[in-house]
């Protein structure tokens, strides 16, 4: 017996879009179902925008979601592209229309995104391979993640988590590339074939911050991370302008040179009234190879030493969220794409990276910041 209209539109109500991450019937994308006597089905799917870098995804998954109905003899996927008009449909079913000013999600009354900054003094002390492996183990874990790749100048977080397409643009809204299950965006991804610089001064730094966080689509996210350039400069002040509400990850090695430097970009808290969420010390110790003793190649102590200057700058503890040991295989992942904390989970420096995460995956029971919509009674 051939199958239903009802079965086959049930089956694909389980085929989510890679980009959107949600049903494509919820979204309008199937066009139409043929079903012939002998079992054969048509399906008729729209694209978001011709050349979708998804489109041999949504076909494969639309093939195998059909196949699994009782009564099929065969799948056929005809590809066709959204008019302007169901473009702006989709993003008024997305976004709502918000009007020619473009809000930032996260700061909405009611968000339950917790947001991260991820800062550091100085270049060097493996800040982009922390918030990587961070958003990785959280993301494992069965949260909603996104990163925006907020290092303008030197950006490398699409290599670390080998996010490999460009983000498709549909009206004036960005959909960011998926790369082990993490939504994210880098102005590396909207640059021409090469390893161009970028040559931008604080305006046109803050206007790319602004679209990062504004125009591209990023769901219902349980967590955003922002990987920061190094220092206290235009993107750190347009972070605390744009995200008030986001909370201070400070990265250090363990040498006072390094601590001293991470205490200042710290300390920028103190001024744009932000919470610290703690310290993360890298690189804290290298595994002797021959026997179970720690070589301290960095020195020791650095992460300490800026958690409790930190503490007394801003009146309230900031605490060390843990100590991450040298890791050959930390660089390795970076290099290739594949996040350490998911190729090999155990080892000691994902094994800590993964044990960070999950406390900074628990939400404290504290109202502070939030908006309740309360209103006094008349």
């Amino acid at each position: 017996m051939a199958p239903t209209q009802e079965q086959v539109t049930a089956a694909l109500a389980t085929v989510i879009d890679p980009e959107i991450r949600r049903p494509i019937t919820d979204l309008d994308m199937v066009k139409s179902i043929d079903i012939a006597p002998d079992g054969a089905v048509r399906v008729g799917v729209y694209l978001t925008v011709a050349g979708c870098p998804m489109r041999d995804t949504i076909t494969r998954d639309v093939t195998t979601a059909v196949s699994k109905v009782d009564g099929v003899t065969g799948v056929n996927i005809e590809l066709d592209v959204m008019s302007t008009e169901q473009r702006k449909n989709l993003q008024t079913k997305l976004r709502g229309d918000r009007g020619p000013e473009k809000e930032i999600p996260f700061n909405q009354p009611g968000s339950l995104t917790r947001v991260f900054a991820v800062a550091s003094g100085k270049g060097g002390v493996g800040k982009s391979s922390v918030t990587v492996n961070l958003a990785a183990a959280m993301a494992a874990s069965g949260l909603k993640v996104g990163i925006v790749d907020a290092d303008i100048y030197g950006h490398s977080v699409p290599r670390m988590l080998g996010a490999a397409e460009r983000p498709t643009k549909v009206e004036d809204m960005i959909m960011p590339p998926v790369a082990h299950d993490i939504k994210v965006i880098s102005v590396g991804m909207f640059k021409p074939e090469g390893n161009m610089p970028v040559v931008w001064r604080g305006p046109m730094l803050d206007r790319a911050l602004h679209q990062f966080l504004a125009d591209v689509y990023w769901g219902d996210l349980d967590v955003l991370l922002l990987d920061l350039p190094p220092g206290t400069g235009d993107i750190a002040i347009s972070v605390a302008q744009r995200l008030p509400s986001a909370e201070i990850l400070v990265v250090t090695t363990p040498q006072m040179a390094a601590a001293e430097v991470a205490e200042r970009a710290g300390s920028i808290a103190a001024q744009t009234h932000q919470q610290i969420a703690g310290v993360i010390e890298n690189m804290a110790w290298l595994p002797c190879p021959h026997c179970d003793e720690r070589i301290a190649v960095f020195g020791e102590g650095g992460g300490q030493t800026v958690a409790d200057a930190l503490t007394r700058t801003l009146g309230s503890r900031v605490p060390l969220l843990g100590q991450v040991p040298i890791d050959m295989r930390l660089r390795e992942g970076g290099d290739e794409g594949k996040p350490l904390v998911l190729t090999d989970p155990d080892a000691p420096a994902a094994a800590e990276l993964r044990k960070i995460a999950s406390g900074l995956s628990k939400r404290s029971g504290s109202l502070k910041g939030m908006q309740l919509g309360l209103a006094p009674r008349r």
